[in-house]
């Protein structure tokens, strides 16, 4: 899980004891140009309890061409990559209350799979972008592309207060693309979460061993002042090959 096609991570603290983190997953606005940058956040979905497994799945195409009077078949022909897909299953409660939570977290999941009023009034409608988030782990850029919600247990009045959901985020970026040099669209495939003291120079090193290639981040993120990063903002960093393809800033 710590390929910059899946997952990001920050170090830990040596041996301190760490906090329990909650994992998330959070909805942010999908990009109005059509790019590879989320939008602000607009939404987050809490885990009630951290999930147990994390499932994640990479599959490739290939193609066989048809050999006649051949006693074995064709050597099969790579045509690409399906985008990763990471699957969790989420588990609510709400014994507790006997209030109507659990439902509100579900119909959440659910609306997390229709494009927002905002993108439908635009060229192409969207759903809203998600991350999932726990503790130091980053996922990558996804969409919700399928919730299965089962209710287990209902309060005597008829409301379900226990669901478990199987969420499965498919990835957005997918593989990167051979685009033309001139197109300027770079592919995301890492996400870095800002920390106290952090800098673009120093995110550059650690993503591509070059600090000079801080101003591709920015320019992916929009970001006009490099000075000011709030701690908690999700950074996209662009494939290093996009840079290179695209000219960038290395060397200058």
């Amino acid at each position: 899980m710590t390929s910059p096609n899946t997952f990001s991570a920050s170090a830990s603290d040596g041996g301190a004891p760490q906090q329990l983190a909650r994992a998330y997953l959070q909805l942010r606005d999908p990009p109005k140009d059509g790019g590879t940058t989320p939008g602000p956040e607009r939404d987050r979905v809490d885990f009630q309890f951290n999930p147990k497994e994390l499932a994640l799945t990479k599959s490739a195409k290939w193609k066989r061409d048809a050999q006649r009077n051949a006693a074995k078949s064709a050597v099969p022909q790579f045509t690409g990559s399906d985008p990763v897909k990471l699957t969790v299953e989420m588990f609510f409660d709400a014994t507790d209350t006997m209030d109507s939570t659990v439902v509100h977290r579900v119909e959440a999941l659910f609306a997390a799979c229709v494009p927002t009023e905002e993108s439908r009034q635009g060229k192409k409608a969207s759903p809203p972008w998600v991350i999932f988030h726990w503790g130091g782990m980053v996922g990558f850029p996804s969409v919700v592309s399928s919730v299965n919600a089962k209710y287990t247990l209902f309060s005597p009045g008829g409301t379900p207060v226990r669901a478990t959901c199987t969420v499965t985020l498919e990835e957005i970026a997918g593989e990167a693309q051979r685009q033309n040099p001139t197109s300027g669209a770079l592919a995301a495939r890492e996400v870095h979460v800002v920390v106290a003291g952090d800098s673009l120079e120093a995110m550059a090193y650690n993503a591509y061993g070059d600090p000079a290639l801080w101003r591709e981040i920015a320019h992916a993120n929009g970001i006009d002042d490099p000075m000011r990063l709030p701690p908690g903002t999700a950074l996209l960093l662009p494939a290093l090959e996009e840079i290179e393809a695209g000219g960038g800033y290395r060397g200058q």
